[in-house]
């Protein structure tokens, strides 16, 4: 594929696996083929295969800049947010709710890397931090090895796959704990960052099997593990319920990003005609970020016309002041999953707008923007 389709193709793999995860908080299941292709057995893990796969060797030169662009553009616009959504918290306290904890040095520096819950209407965020401290081990350890001579890719899979596994060993036994659950998040997710980049350099060449006999064999393979295993979802952000050992977690990551990665490659050609999903692929930041209070948006709404519409009189009132899990379904229809799942999608990429006009105008007035 050349550069353009490349780049489709992994947009549409982005807003594929975001999808994922906004349907995921909303414990909507439509897309994992009847418990085929759970969700969070990958899909916090398909957006370090990105990254990985479009890391460029030439960072390690300067490596010292890269981690500062990285910084600029991951964790400054977090931090901002980070503190917006402290201060939305803190307001919301004086009205009745409970969500989130209070504004200090730790929840606003601190907390995004020990857990990323801190304020909760953005709880999905905590894989930002996450990423950035994925991204500066990397680019360190590279440089290292460079100029040791050890730089081999399949050395390095290896390498990182066998502490990953040998830290959800550890987390399987009770040890991955309280501050430990850091450095644990990040090991455990180093791998397949490094997978990413494997596939770009030695794997995707490669990756040329006829689709009906990739998907057979990958649904054979995929039923076979769900047969055997009990259940295939896991933590990624709390490093736990690894209930099948260290090595199923990351073979249900490669079977499931697998399935999803042909999936957007044979969408590919249809993206002049999917450019509303393209344009999300490049929208994961703010999708990420936002989608969790387009839901609290959407149940505030509800909640204002509760007192008046029959359907919704079972609206549970103490829940969405204290639960930002909560998800009200009028009558308990599944269906209203869709009207939530648009919500904190549209939601998100109307921030997404606002903020960047905002950002167009503040650089066009900016009195040194034009020197």
């Amino acid at each position: 594929m050349n550069k353009d389709q490349t780049n489709n193709t992994f947009r549409i793999f982005s807003a594929i696996c975001i999808i994922l995860v906004v349907a995921g908080h909303e414990d909507f299941h439509i897309f994992d083929f009847g418990g085929m292709f759970p969700y969070y057995s990958f899909h916090v893990m398909a957006f370090l295969f990105i990254s990985g796969y479009f890391y460029q060797e030439t960072s390690e030169g300067n490596f010292l800049f890269y981690i500062k662009r990285k910084f600029l553009r991951l964790m400054l616009p977090y931090f901002l947010w980070n503190l917006f959504y402290g201060l939305l918290a803190s307001a919301l306290h004086r009205i009745g709710f409970s969500i989130g904890d209070g504004l200090s040095f730790k929840t606003l520096f601190l907390d995004p890397f020990l857990g990323g819950h801190q304020f909760g209407y953005h709880f999905a965020s905590w894989f930002v931090p996450a990423l950035f401290l994925i991204e500066v081990l990397n680019v360190c350890m590279r440089k290292i090895l460079a100029l040791l001579r050890l730089k081999k890719e399949w050395l390095i899979l290896f390498a990182t796959l066998a502490t990953g596994m040998l830290t959800v060993w550890f987390a399987i036994g009770g040890h991955v704990w309280g501050y430990y659950k850091l450095p644990g998040r990040i090991l455990f997710m180093f791998p397949v960052y490094q997978l990413g980049i494997l596939y770009k350099k030695k794997l995707e060449r490669y990756d040329t099997l006829p689709s009906k006999y990739y998907f057979a064999l990958l649904f054979i393979l995929q039923l076979a593990i769900v047969l055997n295993n009990g259940g295939l979802a896991y933590s990624a952000v709390w490093c736990t319920s690894f209930v099948n050992g260290p090595a199923i977690p990351y073979l249900t990551t490669i079977t499931g990003i697998a399935f999803w990665l042909r999936v957007s490659r044979l969408l590919t050609p249809l993206s002049g005609q999917l450019k509303g999903l393209t344009f999300l692929g490049a929208s994961t930041y703010a999708v990420m970020m936002h989608h969790i209070l387009g839901f609290m948006l959407l149940k505030a709404i509800l909640y204002g016309l509760s007192p008046f519409l029959t359907s919704l009189s079972t609206f549970d009132r103490a829940a969405f002041l204290s639960d930002i899990g909560y998800i009200y379904l009028p009558n308990s229809s599944d269906a209203f999953k869709w009207v939530y799942l648009a919500a904190g999608i549209g939601f998100s990429l109307l921030m997404q707008h606002i903020t960047g006009k905002i950002a167009r105008q503040t650089k066009r007035n900016h009195p040194y923007s034009h020197c």
